[in-house]
């Protein structure tokens, strides 16, 4: 979909923050599904946890960002459409925790494409910080960034590095390189 973009990168990059600011600028955004899930598994003590079923939060983590694409192909109606993490990341995350992808996986990604350009956040240490959901060290983080740039390199996208700055300018870096 040419009006699907995806912004991703490593935890605690600015993500969330820059999606929010592209909500607020009046945008369809699409928030990250891992919070989310996390959020829901802890409240209902779930075991889709990260770091308690790695595999069954990467089950939730593709159905869930299958589920939120179908759902934009319904509603966008040809709008532009940020993502916070696309379909791929899912892959990203079962290559960094050592899970095995499955053919149906890779097949589920070919028949989900988002715009060919890609918007990268790399690792940012002065703004990185962990909290609830996101427990991952400073280390863990950068080598997200690393398999992320690779995995969506692999499966034929663009990536554009979008530059360390505040947030209003990395939304304006994005908009004008749409």
């Amino acid at each position: 979909m040419n009006n699907f973009h995806v912004i991703t990168g490593g935890p605690g990059s600015g993500k969330t923050s820059l999606i929010n600011e592209l909500n607020n600028n009046g945008f369809l955004t699409v928030p990250e599904e891992g919070r989310r899930i996390i959020k829901e598994q802890i409240e209902f003590s779930g075991e889709g946890l990260p770091w308690k079923n790695k595999a069954a939060f990467a089950t939730l983590m593709l159905d869930a960002s299958l589920e939120s694409y179908h759902k934009m192909i319904q509603e966008a109606a040809g709008s532009l459409v940020f993502f916070d993490r696309g379909i791929p990341d899912t892959i990203g995350y079962m290559e960094l925790e050592n899970i095995p992808v499955f053919p149906e996986t890779e097949q589920i990604i070919l028949a989900n494409p988002y715009h060919t350009n890609v918007f990268m956040l790399p690792p940012w240490k002065s703004i990185y910080e962990t909290d609830n959901e996101r427990k991952q060290s400073w280390q863990e983080a950068v080598n997200t960034y690393e398999i992320m740039r690779d995995i969506y390199s692999r499966y034929g996208y663009n990536i554009i590095n979008v530059p360390f700055d505040t947030i209003i300018n990395r939304k304006d870096f994005i908009l004008n390189n749409l």
